[in-house]
């Protein structure tokens, strides 16, 4: 069996010891869409919502996530990021927003936590920001939240593909969101 890292001889929650690890540059990405009715994608590529620039939004959301992600996710390690990006696609053939969020510090641990949290921000924006008449939205952030590269592990230079976000029974979306592989 494989040993828990954030629980101690007790079994009590504990944060990883990272003080022996070398500072190298870390970075990771993550992905994750929105799916919604084609009127409010069609509201968000015109930039008319009632309530302004729902993108800009939704990546500053991305970023103010990954900055605050020790305070989202209990036991991160506060870091101190060197950059965030948060980019979409407007994507009409799915009637999708795609999101891609890098993260990268130069410490101890990785960012993969602070990725994740930053492509699963901006997913309520659109909802919160398009009037009622787009309100056919519809969005499945654990199902659309994936981590997909992670560099710089203990060894400073590995690159690794990691694993969808976990999913519903059979694999699928609980709400019916297609997520992105």
């Amino acid at each position: 069996m494989v040993a828990l890292t954030h629980l101690d001889a007790a079994g009590h929650a504990a944060m990883v010891d990272v003080g022996d690890k070398a500072v190298t540059v870390r970075v990771a990405v993550a992905a994750g869409e929105v799916r919604m009715a084609p009127a409010t994608l069609a509201v968000l590529r015109a930039g008319t919502a009632p309530k302004g620039d729902v993108l800009a939004a939704a990546r500053i959301a991305g970023i103010m996530a990954a900055k605050r992600t020790p305070e989202l996710i209990p036991l991160c390690h506060a870091l101190l990021l060197t950059h965030v990006g948060v980019d979409f696609v407007l994507d009409e053939g799915e009637s999708r927003v795609q999101i891609e969020a890098t993260v990268r510090c130069k410490g101890q641990t990785g960012v993969r936590a602070g990725s994740r949290a930053a492509a699963s921000a901006p997913e309520p924006a659109p909802n919160s920001q398009t009037s009622s008449a787009c309100a056919a939205w519809s969005a499945c952030a654990t199902c659309t939240a994936s981590a997909r590269a992670n560099h710089g592990d203990s060894s400073g230079a590995v690159t690794k593909s990691l694993p969808t976000a976990e999913r519903g029974p059979g694999g699928q979306c609980p709400k019916g969101v297609s997520p992105r592989a």
